[in-house]
């Protein structure tokens, strides 16, 4: 690896880093980053799970009071969704890579989709479904969610909040602790399932993992001077610029 990329993956590593804290779908740049760099698209999929570990993990020091509120419910929680975890990781071991690559495209609309009217779904999940409690049709969708979380996730985070708000915690910061907390135990469940199947191109995750530590660390303390509505919109364009090109190039003969 030259050190014209590291220091590319440092740069986009900082940028995506500092966006997860802002306003998140860091994704939707730090993958494509990766195989622009020359990395397998499998590949940079597995090895972008290693890379925004940081990001994913840096809220939970400050819900520890809101965990521990909630107590032994989050074992099922977390079984559930770490058994859909490692399914999705599992079918993209064995997924053909032509495959997956027709599945960039889709993938990358579904996760923008997410991120544009994942709020509203929530809300109105949450409106229809109301205090239903750990019943087993909502075990399914984590389990499912938590597939594709495992498979490639951008996106999920706001689904995983409808999801625990239905379960019954209604308090968002509790929540959102329980999100933050899933989405993290499935990442490294699926980084370990990566790493064991040579998925992860380590040099380039140490690298783009440092710029996403640092930036997820600066955009933490500024996050809130930075207008987050005109990062999503420019999130969401991003992602539609982004989907279409791969589609474009996918028809393309």
């Amino acid at each position: 690896m030259s050190y014209e990329t590291i220091l590319i993956l440092i740069v986009i590593g900082i940028f995506g880093g500092a966006w997860n804290a802002v306003a998140g779908g860091a994704t939707l740049f730090t993958f494509p980053a990766l195989m622009a760099v020359g990395l397998p698209p499998v590949v940079a999929n597995a090895t972008n799970y290693l890379a925004l570990l940081p990001a994913n993990a840096a809220a939970l020091p400050a819900y520890r009071q809101e965990l521990k509120s909630v107590g032994a419910a989050l074992w099922p929680l977390l079984i559930v969704s770490g058994l859909g975890a490692i399914t999705g990781s599992l079918l993209l071991m064995v997924s053909d890579p032509a495959f997956f690559v027709t599945l960039i495209p889709f993938l990358i609309l579904l996760a923008t989709m997410l991120f544009a009217f994942g709020e509203p779904l929530r809300r109105r999940l949450v409106a229809a479904t109301g205090r239903q409690g750990s019943n087993g049709l909502v075990y399914g969708a984590l389990f499912v969610c938590s597939i594709y979380g495992g498979y490639f996730g951008a996106g999920l985070g706001i689904i995983l909040l409808a999801i625990a708000q239905i379960m019954g915690f209604t308090t968002f910061h509790i929540a959102n602790s329980i999100k933050n907390l899933l989405a993290t135990s499935f990442t490294i469940l699926s980084i370990i399932i990566f790493g064991i199947g040579g998925l992860i191109a380590w040099p380039e995750a140490m690298a783009m993992m440092a710029g996403s530590t640092l930036g997820g660390y600066f955009g933490g303390r500024y996050a809130k001077r930075v207008n987050e509505r005109y990062l999503r919109f420019l999130v969401i364009a991003f992602g539609l610029v982004l989907s279409t090109v791969y589609f474009w190039q996918s028809f393309d003969p």
